[in-house]
């Protein structure tokens, strides 16, 4: 069955390369197209600019970037972007969007996973990551590394793109019910407001001294985004145990890499997205990387007991957080139809049935 409102599924992406609604300079990867997504990959050619922007609805993002290019990176053979700088990519795809279908982006998992920060710009645009239905035009990256400098080439993939067709967000009454009936997260009473069902954080952690998470190191080597299992942990990371305290500080403008206390569910006709950021339940950030695709923790996808791993930066003061404490919302929408693959189910996917896990970057031993 297909809705009329609701996430553009894997066959629907294909469908609008073969309409030409997207276009790209070269063929598709074979994993390209995820259950609700479409991974965006880099151009040519990397901008330094002097600083983030919006181009506003007179400009087009190629009359700012003359204006504030420092230099200009040839990707074709691989390039170092460091830390603390702005740079602007143009992606290998384009848009010529209908006038009933918009579209959002967000980071890979692997991408908030190293501390990158990405937003999608487009001409005209007034927000980041937000694509007006019936847009017609190029997609550009804002790419700033936070924490590792990172090695990056042509094709790499920091960034994703979800389509949807109106607003199939469920309310809070629709939540509880789906919730009643597949369990979206491993609560007995669970959360929900504003439209999202709450994620609290795990500060017992695993093992003996109770292992909760990772702070990201300074003034390491680089990460090469296209490559797997290439880098020791310890030259990265530097681990972080409860020790039976249950509770965490958060060192403003730190790193880290921990985990929900609840395990995930995304149902095979929905898609989620985790709120990134929510003042009301503590100045600090979490999961820069927010699409969960159909069937994220679906048992009959090998994902039981997925759990969220969050990327958190504490903003201006120390923060504590307690075991339990709610951290984030999951968003859900309804799916236009159901995929013909599940998020794990061949495809390769790296974090389904996870618990608190790093970057694929990283060796697992």
């Amino acid at each position: 069955m297909v809705r009329a409102t609701g996430i553009l599924a894997d066959r629907a992406i294909k469908g609008l390369f073969d309409s030409d609604r997207l276009v790209s300079e070269a063929a598709l990867d074979s994993d390209q197209i995820q259950p609700a997504s479409l991974d965006l990959r880099l151009g040519s050619k990397a901008f330094r600019v002097r600083a983030s922007f919006l181009p506003g609805p007179a400009h087009l993002v190629a009359d700012k970037l003359d204006r504030l290019k420092l230099h200009v990176i040839d990707l074709d053979h691989g390039a170092v972007l460091e830390t603390g700088c702005v740079y602007i990519v143009p992606l290998m795809e384009s848009l010529d969007l209908p006038e009933d279908l918009s579209a959002s982006t967000n980071p890979k998992s692997s991408t908030g996973r190293l501390d990158i920060f990405t937003r999608v710009i487009t001409d005209r645009a007034q927000e980041f990551d937000k694509i007006p239905a019936g847009y017609k035009g190029p997609l550009y990256l804002e790419i700033s590394p936070r924490t590792f400098p990172i090695v990056v080439r042509r094709g790499s993939r920091l960034s994703q793109i979800r389509f949807r067709s109106g607003n199939a967000i469920l309310s809070d009454a629709e939540l509880l019910a789906l919730h009643a009936s597949d369990t979206l997260v491993a609560s007995d009473t669970p959360n929900v407001s504003g439209g999202g069902i709450a994620l609290s954080i795990d500060l017992k952690g695993t093992g003996p001294e109770g292992l909760i998470g990772y702070r990201g190191k300074h003034h390491t080597a680089v990460i090469d985004v296209d490559k797997k299992n290439q880098h020791d942990v310890f030259d990265f990371w530097e681990p972080l145990f409860s020790r039976g305290r249950n509770e965490l500080i958060l060192d403003p403008d730190e790193f880290y890499i921990l985990v929900s206390r609840e395990a995930v569910h995304v149902p095979p006709l929905y898609a989620a997205e985790m709120t990134p950021f929510d003042p009301l339940v503590g100045e600090f950030r979490v999961h820069y990387a927010g699409f969960f695709d159909p069937g994220f923790g679906h048992a009959a996808a090998g994902g039981s007991g997925s759990r969220a791993v969050l990327e958190v930066r504490s903003h201006e003061v120390p923060f504590i957080l307690d075991h339990g404490q709610i951290v984030g919302r999951l968003v859900y929408e309804r799916m236009l139809e159901l995929p013909e693959s599940l998020y794990g189910a061949g495809l390769g996917s790296n974090y389904q049935a996870q618990g608190l896990k790093l970057s694929k970057h990283f060796r697992t031993s």
